[in-house]
């Protein structure tokens, strides 16, 4: 199904497409936002969405028409990602959390790089992409940084709004309430430094938890002590991992649809 409209001048190609994967053993919809833009020299970047089907309800299409309207961004082929099982195929591969979620994060990151990747060119006779970014909601945050951690040859940056940072091995203990975080671990145990940009986002109002009772809410304590570990690792501040705290926030959409302007002009503003 393809539609075309135009506002401010800008045209906006939306494409519906599926993808039969073998991996996965399902079908996967996506959906395509392409701009109508003359006179492009160079490819697009291309940008990857976690939880696709929440682009609709953030008027996502809009966004990008008025960032385009303003000449403040580059071209981007964004293609979303409609979420099947979150709680199984989102997470970190090979390591479910303590109640055995996130099983087929695995499989799903395979699914993104061997059969995705290629459905898109396929689609969109696009070869070749300036760039490859990655970004996720929440417990999609978690995929997404596990994709591009484990292929920073195929991606660039990832970003992560609300991400579910909590994501553990085992539960939650008074006497240890920081230990056994999944991306943590990846990140501090991993021998390798990817040659990757991190984009976090968190809200104040996230959620209530405050797991170790430090009197910072969990999402941001989970979020910002991550950030940490990048630095250890030897990424610099604001040069390679970048942070927004934005007071009010929420852990929805409409949230993560106010702060997607600010992630878009982070990673592909002129």
């Amino acid at each position: 199904m393809l539609l075309e409209y135009i506002v401010s001048e800008v045209g906006i190609q939306v494409e519906e497409f599926t993808v039969k994967s073998e991996i996965l053993d399902r079908e996967v919809e996506c959906v395509l936002y392409l701009p109508q833009l003359e006179g492009l020299v160079e490819p697009p970047h291309l940008l990857l969405v976690n939880d696709g089907q929440d682009l609709p309800a953030m008027q996502y299409d809009q966004i990008l028409q008025q960032l385009y309207k303003r000449k403040s961004l580059c071209p981007i082929l964004t293609v979303g990602i409609k979420a099947g099982d979150r709680l199984q195929e989102f997470g970190v591969s090979g390591t479910p959390d303590y109640k055995g979620r996130g099983a087929e994060a695995e499989k799903y990151r395979q699914f993104v790089v061997q059969e995705l990747l290629p459905a898109i060119s396929a689609e969109t006779s696009l070869y070749s992409f300036s760039s490859t970014s990655i970004i996720g909601f929440s417990l999609g945050a978690v995929s997404a940084l596990d994709i591009a951690w484990r292929h920073p040859h195929i991606f660039s940056r990832v970003g992560a709004f609300s991400g579910a940072f909590w994501w553990r091995s085992q539960e939650a203990k008074a006497d240890a309430p920081d230990q056994h975080r999944i991306v943590h671990d990846l990140v501090s145990k991993s021998p390798e430094k990817p040659n990757l940009h991190f984009w976090f986002q968190a809200g104040t109002q996230d959620e209530k938890s405050d797991r170790n009772q430090n009197g910072i809410i969990d999402s941001i304590d989970d979020t910002t002590s991550l950030i940490y570990e990048l630095y250890q690792k030897g990424y610099q501040k604001n040069q390679d991992a970048t942070y927004y705290e934005l007071i009010g926030g929420r852990h929805d959409v409409a949230t993560w649809g106010r702060m997607m302007p600010v992630f878009l002009q982070w990673a592909f503003g002129k």
